[in-house]
């Protein structure tokens, strides 16, 4: 179940803050109760030393997800609200295809979307010549999103051209 904030931020959509609280008390609970389990103590980012997320104003999810990725971080993440997101993306060349709700950057790496940190750690030592990774959409399951997942995740490269690859799935 997708909540109204990420559905803000998705696509863009502006939405009056009585309008998203409204729905939200059981948004939150039901995204924290999914997504704050999935955390594992083994999983961390020790080689990040500036990480900064950047989301739309009213996404419960990427808030969640804020929350997954601190978790494992040694530093604070800055979180900003971007209300241009879509130039954003452009700006760090994430092609359209691969969007999600929210950019992060980690010491300039980019990680788009609700990706897992165990995949971020594979992705920053597997691969150093890509400049990010990318898990598009909201996939049920995922870190910050709440239900269960029921589909493969498909992972992608970002290159620094703008061009975007298959990177790996889970």
């Amino acid at each position: 179940m997708l909540s109204v904030g990420c559905l803000v931020s998705a696509f863009m959509i502006e939405l009056n803050r009585r309008t998203v609280l409204a729905g939200g008390v059981s948004t939150v609970v039901g995204a924290l109760a999914g997504c704050l389990d999935r955390a594992t103590t083994a999983d961390h980012l020790p080689m990040v030393s500036q990480a900064t997320q950047y989301q739309g104003p009213q996404c419960a999810c990427c808030d969640v997800y804020a929350t997954y990725l601190e978790e494992h971080l040694p530093v604070s993440l800055e979180t900003r609200i971007e209300h241009d997101l879509t130039g954003l993306k452009r700006a760090q060349g994430i092609h359209r295809d691969i969007w999600s709700c929210h950019t992060t950057v980690l010491d300039g790496f980019i990680v788009e979307g609700h990706v897992p940190v165990a995949v971020i750690e594979q992705a920053i030592d597997d691969t150093p010549s890509i400049a990010g990774i990318a898990l598009p959409g909201m996939p049920a399951g995922s870190p910050g999103m709440g239900g269960e997942k029921r589909d493969t995740w498909q992972f992608f490269a970002i290159h620094t051209d703008g061009s975007y690859a298959h990177h790996s799935e889970r």
